[in-house]
């Protein structure tokens, strides 16, 4: 995958230095990502949802029920994605400059819908192990009713672009004698105690994302 192309879209004028355009930086942040949110206009009104995602070669993808207005909205007009992970709480010396760190995706453009039976059962199994590496070998995947009944969406990632911010407290020289810690809390996304359903206490645990702590 080439670098996604520059556009005014694509610009960042706050804090330009935090901006990364590399297709392989963009790739690895949005893989790290369980939920995306969708900004789009719908009616003439103005909605932001969080949807369940994943990332299959150059396309980001979504899915939602074919009667759904949301996939339908999403299929005729423009939309903007973003991805965050919040990574840090940067405590300065100064209330004003504290801050945060975070690796974050904008994606810009429209959804297109994958229609073809066999491209939509593999689309979800990816789906299906991003969420749970080797799950899709021991759950029955989706039925063709199943699949007919569910609209499989990907915007391409050719208009996209990262910002990230990994770095301490910029305090002012004035601030460095007040006598507080400074520095950041380190923060991350992590897997709490499995809750089995009646009798699966016994069964194979599921595998949790590579990226999620335990």
């Amino acid at each position: 995958m080439p670098s996604p192309s520059n556009t005014p879209r694509t610009q960042i004028h706050r804090k330009p230095q935090r901006a990364h355009h590399e297709a392989a930086t963009i790739r690895a942040i949005i893989d790290e990502a369980l939920v995306c949110q969708i900004a789009f206009n719908q009616g003439g009104s103005v909605h932001c949802l969080p949807m369940a995602c994943w990332r299959e070669g150059d396309f980001l993808y979504i899915h939602g029920a074919n009667n759904s207005r949301l996939t339908q909205t999403l299929l005729e007009h423009e939309c903007a994605v973003s991805i965050t992970h919040l990574d840090g709480l940067v405590l300065a010396r100064s209330a004003f400059h504290h801050s945060m760190n975070y690796r974050s995706v904008a994606i810009y453009g429209r959804f297109e819908a994958e229609d073809d039976p066999a491209a939509k059962a593999a689309a979800f199994r990816a789906f299906v192990e991003h969420v749970s590496p080797g799950r899709a070998a021991q759950v029955r995947p989706p039925s063709p009713a199943e699949l007919a009944g569910t609209r499989l969406l990907r915007i391409a990632l050719d208009e996209a672009v990262a910002k990230i911010r990994n770095w301490g407290a910029e305090d002012a020289d004035e601030d460095m004698a007040i006598p507080v810690w400074a520095g950041v809390l380190p923060l991350a996304l992590g897997a709490g105690p499995l809750q089995p359903e009646a009798g699966c206490a016994d069964r194979q645990p599921p595998a949790a994302p590579a990226f999620i702590g335990g």
